[in-house]
């Protein structure tokens, strides 16, 4: 049995490296979600009129990892405070954004919102929406970072990510 998750945390090149990296993480596939448009193209979306975030469909097994840790992991690789913005990287494409499957993940997605907001004394900006239509993305966009780890974007921003969420979540790790 799995369970799937759609979340947006900025770029997908990031978000997919570091969900790849989990135990009980069965795939993840970057793609489009919550836009208007349909079949979108990464150069319609950077385009920020077709209301699509850049997102990561995680399928992965809840006896393994559950829900909860998923965006546990998710509210600790992203910064959930910035509206429409991760770093470097701004437009509404990069909005951080969790499609609750059912009401079932919406509860669970409040209560991690409401531990992170108390933890750091921030407020989150993470929209929660319904389970909408998910675009797979272009095929050069799957498994980005492992095929091109040298090049600029991925050694300035993905690498450091994963160094320091690696620490982190040693014990979620995939051998």
């Amino acid at each position: 049995m799995s369970e799937t998750a759609i979340l947006g945390g900025g770029c997908f090149w990031c978000t997919e490296s570091v969900f790849q990296s989990l135990r009980g993480v069965a795939s993840v596939e970057p793609g489009y979600s919550g836009g208007h448009v349909e079949n979108p193209s990464y150069e319609q979306v950077c385009t920020k009129t077709t209301g699509h975030i850049e997102v990561v469909r995680v399928r992965f097994d809840p006896e393994v990892i559950d829900f909860e840790t998923i965006l546990q992991v998710f509210f600790a690789t992203h910064d959930p405070t910035t509206l429409d913005r991760q770093g470097a990287d701004v437009g509404p494409q990069y909005a951080s954004a969790i499609f609750c499957q059912d009401e079932r993940q919406k509860d669970i997605a409040q209560k991690v919102i409401a531990q992170f907001e108390a933890e750091t004394g921030e407020r989150v900006v993470t929209r929660l929406l319904g389970a909408e239509r998910f675009w797979p993305a272009e095929s050069y966009h799957r498994d980005y970072y492992l095929r091109n780890p040298n090049q600029g974007y991925c050694q300035a921003v993905i690498s450091p990510k994963l160094a320091k969420f690696r620490k982190r979540y040693a014990a979620l790790l995939a051998a």
